[in-house]
């Protein structure tokens, strides 16, 4: 995209590389905090409502906070926010990427504000990564624990069938933080979506008119009106000396006569045989 393209160069040099290992650090951290001082846990995570009473911090501590707290889960998610967030950076540039989680964060922070009063988690920021990495490589096979394969695209379905249930059972507000959840990804990829859908529509139509021309017949007698696709096995052929150039089939062409009487077909007047 040129937007993205007259950013980078303007922007280019603030880009943080290696984003994803720096979240993972402060994640760790938090993750071993909460075993260590877990009481401070509540002066960190976000709430809108004590960021508006000036603890501004909350805004940048509720990235750091892992969705899981069972080991192994941490683990697995870890190794997952790597692997898509690497993969991500290096397919874009380190700017697009910064810019991705930017426009996530941002959209997170600002739905969280129409429930000042409830605690916001992360997930939704780190779910929109999860769908733009499945988006991009939709065949990669994901182990499931590292022991199930599955195809990342049918489990990025899954998700986007959640948020359709969650906006479907939801109020406006629901509906507002859904948005949220994937305003980067419809911002990065909604051209290249629509792109798709006009290409898939015109090869759907030319599919459509391959079949209508496949099944339409080429030949049709006009006094039975058989065709070739009727009636495969008979022969036609087609009068030169008559107006319009009519086509017969072989049983009504003994009996065909020209305007004038000349009688039946001639060698001049057949134009082709069809076996």
């Amino acid at each position: 995209m040129k937007l993205l393209d007259s950013l980078n160069r303007r922007f280019g040099r603030f880009a943080i590389p290696n984003l994803t290992l720096i979240l993972i650090f402060f994640q760790v951290f938090t993750y071993g905090l909460q075993y260590i001082r877990p009481e401070l846990l509540d002066r960190i995570i976000f709430v809108p409502q004590k960021v508006m009473e000036g603890e501004w911090w909350r805004l940048l501590t509720f990235v750091t906070f892992p969705p899981f707290t069972m080991p192994i889960f941490v683990l697995f998610f870890w190794y997952l926010f790597y692997l898509f967030g690497s993969a991500l950076e290096a397919t874009w540039g380190t700017f697009n990427y910064n810019l991705y989680l930017l426009l996530g964060y941002l959209a997170t922070v600002g739905a969280a504000f129409l429930s000042p009063n409830e605690p916001t988690h992360n997930g939704f920021l780190y779910g929109s990564l999860f769908l733009a990495f499945a988006y991009l490589y939709p065949n990669f096979e994901l182990a499931i624990m590292f022991v199930l394969p599955v195809k990342i695209k049918w489990l990025a379905l899954l998700q986007w069938i959640g948020y359709g249930y969650a906006m479907l059972i939801g109020d406006w507000v629901d509906w507002i933080q859904v948005t949220a959840s994937v305003c980067n990804f419809l911002i990065f990829f909604s051209p290249e979506i629509v792109l798709r859908a006009r290409s898939g529509r015109w090869r759907m139509a030319q599919q459509v008119r391959k079949i209508t021309e496949r099944d339409k017949p080429r030949h049709e007698c006009s006094v039975c009106k058989a065709t070739n696709v009727t009636h495969p096995s008979l022969r036609f052929r087609y009068c030169s000396k008559c107006p319009g150039t009519p086509c017969f089939c072989e049983e009504h062409l003994k009996g065909h006569h020209h305007e004038k009487g000349s009688g039946d077909l001639s060698a001049e007047g057949r134009k082709s045989e069809i076996g």
